[in-house]
């Protein structure tokens, strides 16, 4: 198992659709254990497959860290569909392996049902709110190539330029390592 770089703003794959996984085979389950290791070295709870550099549509959720989580085991969704939202939005301030140090209020879904396969190549179909739901819908966007300055109002995103023109120039120094310019 190796720890990847991690994509940041400005790399163009993070703006990418990424493509369904057509075969789980050995190589997408040790890309998957590369992906776990990686968040986990990042101290993140989740992490996109085109945050390592793979433009496939897998991500891997490990929300045990957090104490109302502790008996959660991780997740992995290969080629996810979120098949319905909740009318009920909520604003939390979200974070991002691929924008250090950025943090923003996003707005989402309190609830979502969200159909994936599991690394068996089971169909799951899961209901989910709170935490689970907003890590998901998070990851799930970078699949579609949208990530947190897309999801905020236009004033805060303004406020954002210079933070995220210093991620994109890899004027910022992570406790992990990222993709070179």
């Amino acid at each position: 198992m190796s720890i990847l770089p991690i994509t940041v703003y400005g790399d163009q794959i993070l703006r990418e659709i990424a493509k369904p996984v057509e075969n789980i085979n050995g190589e997408v389950i040790e890309k998957i254990q590369d992906m776990f290791l990686t968040m986990r070295n990042a101290s993140g709870i989740g992490l996109a497959a085109n945050q390592v550099g793979w433009d496939k549509q897998v991500f891997v959720i490990d929300l045990s860290v957090l104490e109302e989580y502790s008996d959660h085991k991780p997740v992995v969704m290969i080629n996810p569909k979120i098949a319905e939202s909740s009318d009920e939005l909520v604003i939390y301030e979200e974070g991002c392996l691929s924008l250090p140090y950025l943090r923003a209020d996003v707005e989402r879904p309190e609830s979502i049902l969200i159909k994936y396969l599991d690394t068996d190549e089971k169909e799951i179909e899961l209901e989910v709110d709170d935490w689970f739901a907003r890590v998901i819908q998070h990851e799930y966007d970078h699949l579609i190539g949208k990530m947190i300055p897309d999801r905020v109002e236009p004033q805060i995103k303004k406020s954002l330029q210079k933070d995220l023109l210093k991620i994109m120039k890899r004027q910022i120094d992570p406790e992990y390592p990222i993709t070179e310019k």
